[in-house]
């Protein structure tokens, strides 16, 4: 099986097939070196673009330098990846004609404040390359920090009131 890489709809450069693919075969493994999640975070601090794959709980991760570091995440992938001895690699899940390009759904779990938008045209699209937990979680923050700067808010605006005085009833002298 042939894999280039060229142009992509997708995301600048994309890796494609030269040959057909059937589904449940190998097509790549994603190679590396491996890294700490904090060497890698200093290493790319200002970077745009990365090229890590998480291994196990994502302590340690592969700093891909390969033709797989091309393949583009799709919410509508035609392969998935799994990690089998601390390798890993990229499977079809569908038949490949020749000539498309090899997606894989990345299911993002890190970014900090990266909103990681998604790019890659499909019916079903998520509009983001975070996995649906993490975009669940996210929005699950989101919507507790709202309530908080509201809560926030509404307290400060409470104490910016000035007290006002009570006028006590006076009795008349007669």
């Amino acid at each position: 099986m042939g894999l280039i890489v060229r142009s992509s709809a997708i995301h600048a450069a994309g890796c494609y097939t030269t040959t057909r693919i059937r589904k449940g075969a190998r097509v790549a493994e994603y190679t590396g070196r491996r890294i700490s999640k904090e060497e890698a975070d200093a290493l790319y601090e200002d970077s745009l673009v990365t090229y890590l794959f998480g291994l196990g709980d994502g302590q340690i991760v592969i700093d891909g330098h390969c033709v797989t570091m091309f393949i583009n995440h799709s919410c509508e992938a035609n392969c998935e990846t799994s990690e089998v001895d601390s390798r890993v690699f990229v499977t079809a899940i569908k038949n490949i004609p020749a000539g498309a390009e090899i997606t894989f759904d990345y299911c993002l779990y890190d970014g900090g404040d990266d909103e990681a938008t998604c790019n890659c045209g499909a019916k079903t699209c998520r509009g983001s390359m975070y996995s649906p937990d993490e975009l669940r979680k996210r929005k699950a923050a989101a919507r507790k920090d709202a309530i908080k700067a509201k809560n926030k808010a509404a307290k400060k605006k409470k104490s910016l009131r000035k007290p006002t005085k009570k006028k006590s009833p006076r009795s008349k002298a007669k």
